[in-house]
């Protein structure tokens, strides 16, 4: 028993509709799913590598001192920019020690040892910086878009772990 939806020509031949070619292409699609399944693994590997050599690029000038853009001394900046803008209390300490998440903790990410924790730290000062510099969005006023969609990438990786990839998981089997 055919079950394929199919409709009559004039001259009375059966056409099967496009039901039959969706089926025929279902096993090319099974093949495909199956591929990127099997190189999943992989991509989040690169996805959580490449995103602890943006935060270490991004940190590396605070760290040795060297200017970073229009800033001469981003170390200096930071420091200005908790203690003023968000008013926080040690801010030369602060500063020191989120510079040493950002680069230390970056290194870990990138290898995937300890993921979850560093990735939390994470998390908890990409909400910070999110709300000092909020709430302003636009791109070109520097806006809080890319620092929230770090901070969700961090989230992802909280829940996640560190994949097949990371040496978490060689190391805590």
């Amino acid at each position: 028993m055919n079950l394929t939806p199919s409709r009559t020509t004039k001259s009375g031949a059966i056409m099967s509709t496009n039901v039959t070619k969706v089926a025929a292409a279902q096993p090319q699609l099974s093949r495909f799913s199956a591929r990127l399944r099997e190189g999943e693994s992989a991509l989040y590997a690169l996805l959580r590598i490449v995103f602890a050599l943006l935060l270490l690029t991004h940190d590396l000038p605070k760290a040795l001192g060297t200017s970073q853009g229009s800033m001469s001394n981003p170390m200096a900046r930071s420091i200005e920019l908790m203690q003023n803008a968000m008013g926080l209390p040690f801010a030369p300490l602060l500063a020191f020690m989120i510079m040493l998440l950002e680069t230390g903790g970056a290194v870990l990410l990138a290898i995937g040892f300890c993921t979850r924790l560093v990735a939390l730290l994470f998390v908890a000062q990409i909400a910070g910086i999110s709300y000092a510099l909020g709430p302003t969005w636009p791109w070109f006023e520097r806006g809080i878009e890319f620092p929230v969609l770090m901070g969700f990438l961090a989230l992802y990786m909280v829940a996640r772990g560190g994949g097949a990839w990371a040496l978490d998981a060689r190391l805590f089997r």
